[in-house]
C-alpha cells in the first residue's frame, strides 16, 4: 500500500520525543461501529423480550407472521454479542445489515399503505406510529454497519 494511505492504518503519537505505541484508526473505529450496533441489538432485543406478549400483538399490527416474529429478539441479542464481542467479524454486521434492511422493508410497507401502528422496534415501550423518523433511524444504522463492514476488510 503506498505510503501517504499508511496514516489512515496507523498514526504515532510523539510525547516530549518518546513515541507512543501507534493508534490504529481502522481498528479503533470498527470496534466503536461494531459496539455502538452490538449494544442497539442487544436493547432492541432486551426490551422485547420484556414486552412479553405485547411484542407479538405489535408485530402482529406491523402484519409480520409470528413464525417470522418470534425468533426476531432472540436474533437480535445473539447478533448483539457477536458485534459487541467482535466474534466472526465482518459476518456479524453483514447480518445485521441484512436484518435492518428487512425491518426497514416492512416498515416503509406500512407507511406506503396507510396502516401506520406503533413501532415496536425497542419493545413496548415503542408507541409512536412508524413515520419517516424510524426509517432514517435504520438508514443511520445501516450506514453504521456499512462502517463496521468495511472497516474490518
Amino acid at each position: 500500500m503506498p505510503a501517504r494511505h499508511e496514516a489512515w492504518r496507523t498514526s504515532t503519537r510523539r510525547r516530549k520525543g518518546v513515541a507512543i505505541a501507534p493508534i490504529r484508526w481502522r481498528l479503533v473505529i470498527e470496534v466503536v461501529a461494531n459496539v455502538l450496533l452490538g449494544l442497539t441489538f442487544l436493547w432492541a432485543g432486551t426490551a422485547k423480550l420484556i414486552a412479553g406478549p405485547l411484542w407479538m400483538k405489535q408485530s402482529a399490527d406491523m402484519d409480520v407472521p409470528r413464525a417470522l416474529a418470534f425468533p426476531v429478539p432472540y436474533v437480535e441479542l445473539v447478533l448483539g454479542v457477536l458485534l459487541v464481542t467482535q466474534l466472526f467479524s465482518p459476518w456479524p454486521a453483514i447480518a445485521a445489515a441484512a436484518l435492518l434492511l428487512a425491518f426497514t422493508v416492512v416498515i416503509v410497507r406500512r407507511i406506503r399503505d396507510g396502516s401506520r401502528p406503533p413501532c415496536s422496534c425497542f419493545g413496548a415501550r415503542s408507541t409512536r406510529p412508524l413515520g419517516a423518523i424510524h426509517v432514517l433511524r435504520n438508514l443511520g444504522l445501516l450506514a453504521v454497519a456499512a462502517i463496521a463492514m468495511a472497516a474490518a476488510l
